[in-house]
């Protein structure tokens, strides 16, 4: 029989384990996860329902309750305008009681939801959108920039084309925050590795007919047209690059923000060559291949980068709630912050002070048509880029989280 001090010790602290784990709880009973992302414009095929069923796979795979507490999931269409963005967001904290928001794939829309985000105190986890504003000038507390930014696309890709030779460029870029962040960080490396940028045009977002641009470019004596636009405006903006035969003329077109579902539309004829930077590709090995594999089965193609991101980004935010004993967001903020990254797609990812994910990137290239094996087999890596050399230095951020004093 156990000493009555030891006893009472021994009672005492399986008392405090039973407290512990009965105060763990979710707010309301629920944690509520929101995806807002392009769902039917120029990013829908890139994010949009793919980062909704991204999701909903780590929620399954998660148990589909965390704290004893249900976890739903809601998600819509912002369309690229921050007015809806905002008004979503809006409504999802305050009357739906959504906890956190995932995917926020338009980088004026992500920006005008961080600073909603941090004044309500829930998070944020921008996956889709660009600007480095995220984590520079308009980082908060409250969110990550998790999955690329258009420095570490700007870096990848412009320092491999200027080591090639391409040291005039021409930028195209669509005319709001993504695409402004995206020329600058372009412009900035290809000056800093002795290159010039001998012109730019400014394109609407969704435009159909990029032949003015293209004509400005051909004339510019530019041989690397910098593309700082996405979705469908960058498929259009590859393919009439092939149809006014600025390829044969010998000006490469340099993809700034690239994926895998715009290499299938632009077909590896008018591909074959193009160089980019992920943060992921489908058939990188075992464990990338296994998860495509799944998530294939209901969406009907592989994951983008974007797609395949949200998974580990609702898992380690649920991860973090567990572990905190809490849904609040302060706790889970710093759980998440706390703890490395490891999944199929990232490995000893971290999270910095400004909000950044430091993980690996990958300069891809997409196939000739002769090596392809398959409907999805487009693009092969060329090369890993380390974390630290991927993304901008915490020195030079103006994110006041990384300023001393």
């Amino acid at each position: 029989m156990l000493p009555i001090r030891r006893r009472l010790l021994t009672g005492g602290l399986a008392a405090a384990a039973l407290s512990s784990r009965a105060s763990a709880q979710a707010s309301d009973n629920v944690v509520k996860i929101g995806v807002m992302d392009d769902m039917s414009g120029p990013f829908a095929d890139q994010q949009g329902m793919g980062d909704v069923v991204g999701a909903r796979m780590a929620i399954e795979d998660f148990g589909g309750r965390v704290l004893g507490a249900p976890i739903e999931l809601v998600f819509g269409d912002m369309q690229n305008r921050p007015d809806v963005g905002l008004g979503m967001a809006r409504r999802w904290y305050d009357q739906e009681k959504v906890d956190a928001i995932f995917g926020i794939g338009n980088s004026a829309v992500a920006l005008a939801v961080q600073q909603l985000t941090r004044e309500k105190n829930k998070i944020n986890v921008s996956i889709a959108a660009g600007t480095t504003d995220l984590t520079g000038r308009g980082c908060t507390p409250n969110g990550l920039h998790w999955t690329y930014d258009n420095y570490a696309l700007a870096r990848g890709t412009v320092s491999a084309m200027i080591a090639e030779g391409r040291r005039k460029w021409y930028f195209i870029t669509s005319d709001y925050a993504f695409g402004h962040s995206l020329e600058a960080n372009g412009a900035a490396v290809v000056r800093a590795l002795g290159g010039e940028v001998v012109g730019t045009s400014r394109a609407p977002l969704n435009e159909a007919d990029f032949s003015a641009h293209l004509l400005r470019a051909a004339s510019s004596g530019a041989n690397a047209v910098g593309l700082a636009v996405a979705g469908t405006d960058l498929i259009n903006a590859v393919k009439q690059m092939g149809e006014f035969g600025l390829l044969r003329r010998g000006i490469q077109p340099a993809a700034l923000l690239c994926l895998l579902t715009n290499i299938k539309a632009i077909g590896l004829d008018t591909a074959q060559g193009l160089v980019f930077t992920e943060a992921y590709y489908w058939d990188q090995n075992d464990q990338t291949r296994a998860f495509a594999t799944r998530f294939q089965r209901i969406h009907g193609k592989p994951p983008t980068m974007f797609q395949a991101s949200i998974w580990g980004a609702v898992t380690h935010y649920l991860n973090a709630i567990r572990d905190a004993g809490t849904d609040a967001a302060e706790p889970v903020m710093a759980k998440m912050r706390a703890t490395p990254i490891n999944d199929f797609m990232t490995r000893n990812g971290r999270i910095r002070e400004d909000g950044r994910i430091i993980r690996d990137m990958y300069l891809m290239r997409a196939k000739r048509p002769d090596q392809s094996r398959g409907e999805w087999d487009l693009l092969e890596v060329v090369k890993t880029i380390p974390g630290d050399e991927a993304f901008r230095p915490a020195a030079e951020s103006e994110c006041p989280a990384l300023r001393p004093g």
